[in-house]
């Protein structure tokens, strides 16, 4: 701990925060396509029409939501309305080919390769949905600084590993967090105060020693000042859209990824 500085650990959101992204799920285009690497998948699966793919796998949603709500009560998590419960979307990619299984349930033998089938699906379809990501301009030279300057750093975001995973990656963001808390691995979400509470435990720090940087007000900032964490709001282009420019519940506001001016206030 350096007991002249605010802050031992940042926590960070991801999209709108450090990644600019812009994605179009209803894209008839991404369907095909995702449609065809299942037919095409060698698991004994075949969609002749797009939008039968696309009720079944919202009816798969639909069963993980409760599964996950069920487990969000049995670990115990105190008021946690449907909203702040999050399904693994994986779950669902991985249940397209259960429908060549018998009676429905993949076997044992094959549970591994539908694992692996299911990650893949998933990557193709979050490949062919996105029109455009990128990280904002000195997000990794801002994470740097911070981590070379001592502080901790933490990601917490709203996402569904499938996704979040191979893109870290992909970004060079995987190796600039000491640790990292995905919704859909949790089964819960902002702006519930448990993530933000789990995510400083990975790290072993405590509320009044860390802050949380994000851009939607509600889920980044109210969330984490109800599980008693100081917040940086960054007004993005993918700020919700009724998102006040500043934000009266946060101890900074910025009107854009200002990173030279966050570095100041949480180094200065």
């Amino acid at each position: 701990m350096t007991m002249d500085r605010r802050y031992d650990v940042a926590c960070f959101d991801l999209y709108g925060t450090l990644v600019d992204i812009r994605t179009d799920e209803y894209d008839k285009r991404a369907w095909e396509k995702f449609r065809g690497f299942l037919n095409d998948s060698g698991m004994g699966v075949h969609y002749d029409d797009q939008w039968f793919l696309r009720d079944l796998l919202d009816q798969a949603l639909i069963l993980e939501q409760r599964r996950a709500a069920e487990r969000v009560r049995e670990d115990g998590v105190e008021d946690c309305p449907d909203e702040c419960v999050e399904p693994n979307r994986g779950e669902g990619y991985r249940s397209l080919f259960a429908v060549a299984a018998p009676q429905g349930r993949i076997p044992a033998v094959w549970q591994a390769q539908a694992d692996e089938m299911a990650l893949r699906a998933a990557w193709v379809f979050r490949k062919a949905s996105t029109r455009h990501i990128g990280l904002y301009p000195g997000a990794l030279e801002m994470l740097r600084g911070l981590r070379g300057a001592g502080m901790r750093t933490v990601l917490v975001t709203n996402a569904q590993s499938c996704y979040t995973v191979p893109e870290l990656e992909m970004l060079g963001l995987d190796v600039l967090f000491d640790a990292i808390v995905i919704s859909s691995e949790e089964g819960i979400k902002k702006p519930h105060p448990e993530i933000f509470r789990r995510a400083l435990e990975r790290v072993g720090a405590t509320p009044d020693r860390a802050v949380m940087v994000g851009n939607d007000e509600r889920c980044d900032i109210v969330g984490a000042k109800n599980a008693g964490i100081d917040g940086v709001y960054i007004n993005s282009g993918i700020s919700p859209e009724h998102d006040p420019q500043r934000s009266e519940e946060a101890v900074l506001s910025l009107d854009h990824p200002d990173y030279d001016a966050l570095l100041a206030f949480l180094l200065g």
